[in-house]
Parts: C-alpha cells; sequence; structure tokens
C-alpha cells in the first residue's frame, strides 16, 4: 500500500526532515510513501488530490497552500484519508479530515517579545506572502502593537536564502536603524545574516537575527541562529500514525485536530540591543 507525503518545496530543508519522519513511521508498519513536490501550486495540488480520489494512494498526508478542506470532499468520500499539517489551528469541519499543527502565530509572537524584552525597538521582518509565513508576520505584527511600537518594517520576498539576502540588502540600503531582523524561516534568516557580515556589521552586537524551522544548517553557521524549532521529524512521525489510525481503521471517528509543540532554541545570533551599534 502507497501513502502520498506532500510537500510544497522539497529544497527547503524542513519538508525533507518532515518526510523522513512520516517514512520512517509508515515504512515501518509496511507502507511505501511517495513524495510529492507542489511548489505551493493549486493545480499540482488539485492533481493529487485527484490521483489519490481514483486510487493511486491510500492515504494523503502533507502541507497543502492552496487548497480547502471542501477542496477534499470527493477524495475523502472515496475512502482515502487525509492528514493535514498545518500553521495554526483550523476549526473541525464535517469531513473526516485530521489536522496536526503548531501555534506559528504564538511562536512568533514570542520571538518577537523576547526581543522587545532585550531593548529592541526597530526590528524588521522578512517574510513571504503565503503559507505558514503568513501566520508567522501577524505574530510578529500582535507583538509590536502590544508593545506600543509600530510594524513597519516588513519586508516582503521569496522564502528562500537568496530572497532573505534580497530582502536584507533593501533593509540596508534604506538605512532603517534597525536592530534585529525576525525572519520567517531559517533560509531567510541565514542570507540576512550573510548580507550584514559582507556589509561589516556584527551579528549580534549591530543587529540580532532570529529564524524558524531550526533546519540543520540554523546550528553550523556563525553566529549559530536563533530560532523556533518545529521537530519536523517528530511532526512527521506523528502525523503518519494518526494517518495509519485511519488507513487500518483504527480510528473512525470525526475530524481530529492536535496541536504540536514548538521549542526556542537560543544560538549566538541575538543579544540586548545596543545603543552605540553601527546604525544601519
Amino acid at each position: 500500500m502507497t501513502l502520498a507525503c506532500v510537500v510544497p518545496d522539497l529544497t527547503n530543508p524542513f519538508y525533507p526532515s518532515l518526510f523522513i519522519g512520516v517514512q520512517e513511521t509508515a515504512g515501518t508498519a509496511g507502507y511505501d510513501v511517495v513524495a510529492v513536490n507542489t511548489n505551493g501550486d493549486k493545480a499540482r495540488e488539485q492533481a493529487l488530490v485527484q490521483a489519490a480520489t481514483q486510487g493511486l494512494y491510500d492515504g494523503v498526508v502533507g502541507v497543502f497552500f492552496a487548497l480547502g478542506a471542501r477542496d477534499f470532499t470527493d477524495m475523502v468520500g472515496a475512502g482515502v484519508p487525509l492528514v493535514r499539517i498545518e500553521a495554526s489551528r483550523k476549526l473541525g469541519g464535517p469531513l473526516a479530515i485530521d489536522d496536526l499543527y503548531v501555534d506559528n502565530f504564538t511562536a512568533a509572537r514570542g520571538s518577537v517579545e523576547a526581543l522587545i524584552a532585550a531593548g529592541h525597538r526597530k526590528i524588521a521582518m522578512i517574510a513571504g506572502s503565503g503559507g505558514p509565513e503568513k501566520v508567522r508576520v501577524q505574530g510578529y505584527c500582535s507583538a509590536l502593537k502590544a508593545a506600543g511600537l509600530f510594524p513597519s518594517l516588513w519586508e516582503d520576498e521569496n522564502f528562500s536564502n537568496e530572497g532573505g539576502r534580497r530582502a536584507a540588502k533593501r533593509l540596508l540600503d534604506a538605512e532603517t536603524g534597525i536592530t534585529a531582523i525576525v525572519a520567517a524561516n531559517d533560509l531567510m534568516a541565514i542570507g540576512a545574516m550573510q548580507v550584514l557580515t559582507a556589509a561589516g556589521l556584527c551579528v549580534p552586537d549591530d543587529v540580532s537575527v532570529v529564524g524558524f524551522d531550526d533546519i540543520l544548517a540554523a546550528g553550523l553557521v556563525t553566529p549559530g541562529l536563533c530560532t523556533v524549532s518545529l521537530d519536523q521529524e517528530g511532526l512527521g512521525r506523528r502525523a503518519a500514525q494518526m494517518l495509519l489510525d485511519r488507513v487500518t481503521g483504527k480510528f473512525v471517528g470525526p475530524a481530529r485536530v492536535e496541536e504540536r509543540p514548538f521549542y526556542v532554541r537560543n544560538r549566538g545570533s541575538c543579544g540586548a540591543a545596543r545603543s552605540d551599534a553601527q546604525p544601519i
């Protein structure tokens, strides 16, 4: 029997780790797992759903950027179980679709609150416009608003290392005077750190940088990247087990919604805001 693991970007290290978690759990139970890369494209996600509805897969687990619950009506009606991995809590609906989520809003808000507590007042965020980054931007804005700060420094870019580089370069060129950058993922954060270092700035003495995801590279760069860990492999293992419970008939109840924890990884890229930091 074959399960599909849907991811929006296999070049992002977060998703291969997620896939490994799914594959380990499903493989132990005797199931094959196929990785389906959609690039977050609606047509590709729809094609996967159609293939599953026609019997190509016995169950589906993964991340969908473009489709909502109603788009899975035919697939679930055909007896193909679905577990979605989400960035925020979704209300359970009439379809037996299980959701596993990490509270990205609270995680992002907490990262910004920690920077504010360390004395930072000009905090920029670099992010994309869809998927989990949207929820993370909301958390960023919420923290600044609660502190009476204006979230005006948000750079919208590609969810990649190069996107982080471009966004950081624009922040430098604009001479915004920021003392901290919150990135919507670690790839963007590392790209920002590269640009800051190339410009002669010190991380974290001049600018603190915070990421999101805790990919392997976050602990390999210098300084190590402060980030939010979502435990990708653990997330994948739990999602796979929820799906197997459906596929094997162990669980036949209504939609389930389950929250997974996040963890803060404090490394060397964050510090207190310094009044004598080199202006940018």
